[in-house]
């Protein structure tokens, strides 16, 4: 597994009020920095690390290990690559796990409420202490690609393209942070969402929440081969389930909700756009079907903006990106050869 840096990015004021003070933004890179190489910046989704370019990699949207990488769609040969996680996420940036510096104890259920505008700025400074400037394209799936189209409507001179897989124009109804919070309030060991100091912690409701969702977005399909059996595979669903809910923080699961829930731009945003924008739907998303490309990218056309849509033919539902990356591996590279001249 690929080294994960952590850099200091200083007290971060965030749009709804307060300051992250002290923060700092956990991150990757791939390739080599050096003088006229171009930079992409890789931007992950709700659950899953920023790592999830690695092989192996247990990610929501599936591994993209096989889009980055020398010779890949992402080409590492070609291109810097710096991969950011998210603040508010549970793999390194400043979280409800994090100590605040204030108390002396995790943020826990205090952790002041983020949009999508303050992952820019955070990721923004996290590239100013790299001494990158324009980047070649901001590129994510699922929640990476909110965070993608944010980048592109806050700073639209900063990048040449952003590339929106498996996500869509607004964040979807279905996410609600209250909700999340309700489901998390029934674990015994909840106590407001101070468990830190429980042993166990929320694992078991954390584990259950999780299967619920691998399930919604089509892990079984990937598990056919492997697991003929649907007991068996069901068993392996739990297993991945559990491995995650030892990981990720259930506070983290509500701080990120309610980006997702804020985020509905309006025409007048995408109007901002400058850069080209690749958007690529899988056939069988439930959240983000390929079905609704077309009037996607007519609304951004209508703004103004060279965009342009690739769908995915995949049984993998949400994991189609990484999983079935063949289907539009194509499309992808040909989208950001050109900004490597």
């Amino acid at each position: 597994m690929r080294e994960t840096h952590i850099a200091a990015i200083g007290d971060l004021p965030l749009r709804l009020g307060g300051t992250l003070n002290e923060a700092e933004v956990a991150y990757v890179t791939y390739g080599r920095q050096e003088p006229g190489r171009p930079t992409i910046l890789l931007t992950h989704g709700y659950t899953s690390p920023h790592t999830f370019a690695e092989a192996g990699a247990v990610a929501a949207e599936g591994s993209w290990s096989a889009l980055v990488g020398p010779g890949r769609p992402v080409d590492t040969d070609r291109f810097f690559v710096v991969s950011a996680n998210m603040i508010g996420s549970s793999f390194g940036s400043t979280a409800p796990a994090s100590i605040d510096p204030g108390t002396g104890r995790p943020y826990g259920p205090d952790f002041p409420q983020l949009v999508m505008s303050d992952m820019v700025e955070s990721q923004r400074r996290l590239l100013d202490r790299l001494g990158i400037g324009r980047l070649a394209a901001v590129v994510g799936p699922s929640y990476g690609g909110f965070q993608a189209l944010q980048w592109a409507m806050d700073r639209p001179l900063d990048m040449d393209a952003i590339v929106v897989a498996v996500s869509g124009l607004t964040g979807p109804d279905s996410v609600s942070a209250s909700a999340i919070r309700a489901r998390l309030s029934t674990d015994p060991n909840w106590n407001g969402g101070r468990y830190y100091d429980h042993p166990g912690g929320i694992r078991a409701t954390m584990a259950a929440l999780r299967e619920e969702v691998l399930l919604g977005y089509g892990v079984e399909a990937t598990l056919e081969a492997a697991f003929p059996e649907r007991d068996a595979r069901l068993a392996e669903v739990r297993r991945m389930a559990g491995e995650w809910a030892d990981a990720f923080d259930g506070n983290s699961l509500v701080a990120l909700a309610g980006p997702i829930e804020r985020f509905r731009p309006g025409d007048a945003d995408f109007a901002r756009i400058r850069a080209r924008v690749l958007l690529a739907l899988s056939s069988t998303d439930a959240l983000y079907p390929a079905s609704e490309g077309n009037a996607a990218i007519a609304r951004l056309k209508a703004a103004g903006v060279d965009a342009r849509f690739v769908a995915i033919e995949s049984g993998f539902g949400h994991l189609a990106s990484g999983l079935d990356h063949r289907k539009w591996s194509g499309t992808l590279a040909a989208f950001l050869a050109p900004l490597a001249a």
